[in-house]
């Protein structure tokens, strides 16, 4: 399938900016199943700085430093993304060591623990059990876009029994990972209007996110949608949780008073 993708991030500020330096995650990244036939990046005001590099998870990242006093920015990216299911395109190989562990945005606590636990019983396989562990993450918890925000801890998730994709994606990975089972957070897109016969996934309008667990190659589940990703799945990159992927993240000078409006449509293409 191929996918036209276009993102766009619009902030408005009360009182000019400065300075604003940026870091993005908005390549979609070159793997077996996915190649990007075009990619373009704009951002308005034009920056003075702009380096491309891919940092340590391989991810494409691009810098950029705006040293023109603006009150807005518009960062715009316009892909088309050639991706196959992944059966047929091949495995990812990799080291899962690094994805066991606690992260900033992903802890383990008795809750979280006990939780995982239910979905392992003795003898089964990992993929059987974070499949186990999807299918309950979907079931107790409710998609709410107002119930948390980037800053929302995973525990007063875990609480509320509410949120969007990155904190179902956090819990699943956290609860993988109390169970030794390498998790790591994926950062990407899903198709915004599928072609006739598929359903509308939910959290289509933004920046999506899943768990990416290893049981001898590296499988893709999304519990906010409670399916295996395959080729409605856009993958920009991925990280320990979200703080390594986060799509903008940046510093401004001045600026006061902010307004964000983030616009995503992902369409199939002939």
């Amino acid at each position: 399938m191929k996918l036209s993708v276009v993102h766009e991030t619009h902030y408005k500020y009360s009182s000019p900016v400065a300075l604003s330096h940026q870091l993005l995650h908005l390549t979609p990244r070159e793997l077996p199943w996915q190649q990007a036939a075009k990619h373009r990046l704009t951002v308005e005001p034009a920056p003075a700085e702009r380096e491309e590099r891919d940092d340590y998870f391989g991810n494409r990242t691009v810098r950029v430093l705006l040293a023109t006093p603006h009150n807005e920015l518009l960062v715009r990216t316009e892909s088309e993304v050639e991706v196959q299911p992944r059966a047929q395109a091949g495995s990812l190989p990799g080291d899962p060591d690094e994805f066991i562990y606690e992260s900033p945005h992903v802890e383990a606590w008795r809750e979280l623990i006990d939780y995982a636990a239910k979905s392992a019983t003795p003898g089964r396989p990992p993929l059987e059990v974070a499949t186990d562990l999807m299918r309950r993450i979907y079931r107790d918890f409710k998609f709410d876009r107002t119930a948390t925000s980037v800053s929302t801890p995973l525990r007063q998730v875990m609480k509320q029994r509410s949120g969007v994709c990155q904190d179902f994606a956090h819990l699943m990975t956290g609860a993988l990972r109390s169970l030794a089972i390498p998790a790591r957070y994926v950062s990407g897109y899903i198709l915004t209007a599928p072609p006739p016969g598929r359903p509308r996934l939910v959290g289509a309008d933004a920046s999506h996110a899943w768990v990416s667990i290893f049981c001898g190659e590296w499988i893709d589940l999304d519990p906010t949608n409670n399916r295996l990703v395959d080729d409605d799945y856009v993958t920009l990159g991925w990280g320990r949780d979200f703080g390594d992927v986060t799509p903008m993240r940046g510093v401004i000078l001045g600026g006061g008073e902010q307004q964000l409006a983030v616009r995503v449509t992902v369409a199939p293409l002939p």
